[in-house]
């Protein structure tokens, strides 16, 4: 494993202990590391949250039984924003949810049909509440699929998939989605969002949903302020969230847009960065 140097998050001996309510933190490049791994210190961090009466939240692009998978020993403590903030699912129960229109749908799968007719290496998936669902169903594509997404179908056609309310429409590509899909995406700024979540990834979500307006959903449900909220994060897709905390902080090894939007910078995701500097920032004992 790659560890970089930089040290923790740390307070100025004037500053104040914070009283913290609410952490949402990404999960690919902020939670877990290289090797897809969450650490080992997250289980008694979050131990010590629930103590605290601390609200945590793995706030992702990747699909709520995705989410669940990882942390169902602790599922009736956290609460999940899933599918880049569409879906936030509390105790097994949808808190809210933002989902796309069917004419949108039907137009982003015919865009990804025509991108891959004029050569461009992408699959797209369909991500509905119940399940995510794929016309392309090579060994290639299904693995960087069945990553990110637990629950899986695959359909002969897309426009004919099963009813279902869609979050998002989230296209891979094997190349550079910043530079190839995400451009060939740009008719649709006016009425959808289109956010870089990835390397590979372009999520298609509401103009309204974000995990910024999802955190804000949370802290006006639950009464707590932006300065007793911490949020972290590491790419295009979580940009809002910066916005939505006092405690706002990049991952060292972040986006440089998201790494100028934060106040602070945290350790990198190789170097277990989220719960060193929530250690700090609430002063618990760290150890390697």
């Amino acid at each position: 494993m790659t560890i970089d140097s930089t040290p923790p998050f740390e307070l100025l001996p004037t500053d104040p202990r914070p009283d913290i309510r609410l952490i949402a933190a990404d999960m690919d490049g902020t939670l877990l590391d290289q090797h897809d791994q969450l650490h080992e210190h997250l289980w008694p961090l979050l131990d010590e949250l629930d103590r605290r009466g601390i609200v945590f939240c793995p706030a992702s692009g990747r699909q709520y039984d995705n989410l669940l998978e990882r942390f169902r020993d602790v599922a009736d403590r956290v609460v999940f924003i899933a599918e880049n903030g569409t879906y936030i699912v509390r105790d097994g129960q949808e808190v809210a949810s933002d989902c796309l229109a069917g004419d949108a749908v039907a137009d982003l799968v015919g865009t990804a049909r025509d991108l891959i007719a004029s050569g461009v290496d992408v699959g797209v998936v369909v991500c509905g509440k119940g399940s995510a669902y794929v016309e392309r169903e090579d060994p290639r594509f299904l693995e960087q699929v069945m990553r990110f997404f637990s629950r899986v179908q695959v359909v002969p056609d897309l426009l004919d998939a099963p009813d279902d309310d869609v979050l998002k429409v989230a296209f891979f590509d094997f190349g550079s989605a910043e530079t190839t899909t995400a451009p060939a995406l740009s008719a649709y700024h006016a009425s959808l969002q289109v956010v870089v979540s990835g390397a590979h990834w372009v999520d298609v979500i509401s103009q309204t949903a974000n995990k910024g307006a999802a955190v804000r959903r949370l802290q006006q449900e639950m009464g707590i302020e932006r300065s007793q909220t911490m949020v972290f994060g590491d790419f295009l897709n979580d940009l809002q969230m910066m916005d939505t905390a006092d405690y706002s902080f990049a991952m060292d090894n972040a986006h440089p847009v998201v790494r100028d939007a934060a106040r602070f910078i945290a350790p990198s995701n190789n170097h277990n960065g989220v719960v060193r500097t929530i250690s700090t920032v609430l002063g618990l004992e760290w150890s390697d």
